[in-house]
């Protein structure tokens, strides 16, 4: 479970204006026409974000977030996909791409979705960590990298993505599973990436086991609990899930959110995180 221990304190003095889908949307990889979209003004912004995972439901959750007019923020992580590739591989490239075009905000989620289990003392005497990757060649085997090897795998998506896209990526990350220390986000920070975590509320509840947490239950404990000003936090796939959440939850939420008052903005919109979320890595 993602849960993790790293949930958003929400922040006070939300901005008036909050753009819901500020440039031109794109169509998707396969040649949709392009609309200009226009801003809107709304006084209850909330900040949807997905994660990476198994990318079946991908093309579905695009589809929705073009017909709903709504931008969010991908983070990436190389995460093994139903094909048995990775989420940033040359089978995606062209959906990251069309994504990009449409506006989206992106960020890092570490290359190979290394989940933090603890602090140690390097060789060097600095700080480092111990991990469990959950992707890659090494995916379920413990390892302990440095704060530098650390920062190297943040880095990582960061590079695949201007390669795939032509663009860069913001200066955020997220930790999986939510799972950081102290001494981690001193690191990140350290070479230049802010962490972002979610609100409780914004836990979309995607990745729990749907014999338990059904996806109408999920739908109205969201619609219930959510508050202007939260961060929403979403998959692109989970293996473990047995009735996938997107896109059955995601375009009711959407619309029900909507019909609430609130609207939609990436993390470049945010209070607390635009600074760096408009920083290029």
């Amino acid at each position: 479970m993602r849960r993790g221990s790293s949930l958003l304190v929400r922040a006070r003095g939300w901005p008036v204006a909050a753009i819901v889908w500020s440039t031109a949307l794109a169509g998707a990889s396969g040649g949709a026409a392009s609309a200009a979209a226009p801003s809107a003004v709304c006084d209850k912004p909330v900040y949807l974000t997905f994660d990476t995972g198994h990318m079946g439901v991908a093309p579905l959750v695009a589809g929705v977030l073009r017909r709903q007019r709504v931008a969010a923020t991908f983070f990436l992580a190389n995460e093994r996909t139903l094909t048995g590739g990775g989420s940033l591989d040359d089978e995606w490239a062209a959906w990251w791409k069309a994504r990009a075009a449409e506006g989206h905000a992106f960020g890092s989620h570490t290359w190979d979705h290394d989940v933090w289990r603890g602090d140690e003392r390097g060789a060097d005497g600095g700080p480092a960590f111990r991990l469990r990757p959950t992707a890659g060649p090494a995916a379920f085997k413990p390892r302990t990298l440095s704060a530098a090897a650390y920062c190297a795998e943040i880095e990582r998506p960061a590079r695949r993505f201007e390669a795939m896209t032509g663009q860069r990526m913001g200066a955020i990350f997220r930790a999986p599973g939510g799972k950081t220390s102290a001494a981690l986000l001193q690191a990140a920070a350290a070479c230049g990436w802010t962490h972002v975590g979610w609100s409780p509320a914004g836990f979309l509840g995607d990745e729990l086991p749907s014999e338990r947490y059904p996806n109408k239950a999920l739908l109205a404990q969201a619609l219930r609990d959510i508050r202007a000003g939260d961060v929403l936090l979403a998959h692109l796939g989970i293996h473990a899930r047995k009735d996938p959440w997107a896109p059955a939850v995601l375009e009711p939420l959407i619309a029900g959110l909507k019909q609430r008052g609130f609207c939609f903005a990436t993390l470049r919109e945010h209070p607390q995180y635009a600074a760096a979320a408009r920083t290029p890595k």
